[in-house]
């Protein structure tokens, strides 16, 4: 192998972990907050990138009815129970978030000149509809069994997964989307060109990593996750909402799938059953780190990264068997290593 082409596949490789670098940070958090194993996080990745990819073509995104549709569901919900116990004030709270708001996105994307948008304005409004979809799904799906055994929380989330692929299917159809690139620039490191768009991922992941951060160390909502995530039963005995902290638990990890199906668009044809696969190596990551581990999930995430670049340019058949093939002596030597207990009831 020459030189150049060594460097090409790094470079690839890294391009390809930053991605799953957050995802696996996403799936690591919404496992030590809820016990949730979310595998709809990848319907997230292609919701968010077909979304853009209908904003850019002119057209009202369907996503814009589910979000709707959720809304007015959670809003039945949490609704009914607040107008029998007589707080029209709670009503007005759960209508505003969950009604009010859906609404207003869908009039505001029906009335904007979508096309002739700029880009990042289009990325604000993709985000703006698929990112709510995540506490939603939490309230109305995880949040009634929340204290379900894990393998329930599995079953439920199969099922999720599923019903998302499903909707995918039928609001983008089978056809690929590719949307244009955040930068057309280049770098030149000696022999390697470094692409604009790889730049920008590496750049816009290492900025949420490094913000994700700092949020958990300064911010108050950030330290009542953290709480929750090394002790549930005492979180709730010191005041920190269980629910609350699913909804925002769900935020984020919808937050970081949308926005990396927005930013692997421009350099991969996304369908509307891609973000599965693509998740699916983000979880390969978080097993590396333990579905415990921030810092073990990243490096997982970027070996990950590397290898499937060399898989691809050594056996380009088997790239995908060889990178989940990683997953097992991971597991064994977990398996070996660690102490079992019993599961918290």
């Amino acid at each position: 192998m020459e030189f150049q082409i060594a460097l090409m596949l790094v470079q690839d490789g890294i391009t390809n972990g930053a991605i799953y670098a957050l995802l696996a940070l996403a799936l690591v958090l919404v496992f030590a907050v809820t016990r949730v194993i979310f595998i709809p996080q990848g319907e997230f990745v292609a919701y968010g990138a077909l979304t853009l990819a209908m904003l850019q073509a002119g057209v009202v995104p369907t996503t814009v009815w589910l979000l709707v549709g959720l809304g007015v569901a959670v809003t039945v919900v949490d609704g009914v129970p607040a107008l029998r116990s007589g707080r029209p004030g709670r009503l007005l709270g759960v209508a505003g978030w969950n009604l009010a708001y859906p609404l207003g996105v869908a009039a505001l994307v029906s009335v904007l000149p979508l096309q002739s948008l700029p880009q990042l304005a289009q990325v604000a409004l993709a985000l703006a509809v698929v990112v709510p979809m995540g506490p939603q799904m939490y309230r109305l799906v995880y949040q009634p069994i929340a204290s379900a055994p894990i393998l329930i929380l599995l079953i439920v989330s199969v099922a999720a997964h599923l019903t998302m692929v499903g909707l995918g299917l039928l609001f983008f159809g089978a056809e690929g989307q590719r949307t244009p690139a955040f930068s057309d620039a280049s770098l030149e490191l000696g022999p390697l060109t470094v692409p604009g768009q790889t730049l920008v991922i590496v750049a816009v992941s290492l900025a949420l990593i490094v913000a994700l951060f700092q949020f958990f160390e300064r911010t108050l909502y950030g330290k009542a996750l953290r709480a929750t995530a090394m002790n549930r039963v005492g979180a709730r005995l010191m005041g920190i909402s269980p629910a609350l902290a699913g909804k925002l638990t769900f935020f984020l990890a919808a937050f970081i799938g949308a926005l990396s199906g927005v930013l692997i668009a421009p350099i991969t044809t996304v369908y509307y059953d891609t973000g599965f696969l693509i998740a699916l190596k983000g979880f390969v990551a978080a097993i590396i780190g333990g579905l415990a581990s921030y810092p073990l999930a990243a490096v997982g995430a970027l070996l990950v990264g590397q290898l499937e670049s060399f898989s691809s340019f050594w056996a380009s058949a088997y790239k995908e068997v060889i990178v989940f093939t990683l997953i097992i002596p991971v597991l064994l030597w977990r398996s070996l290593t660690s102490r079992h207990v019993e599961e918290e009831e």
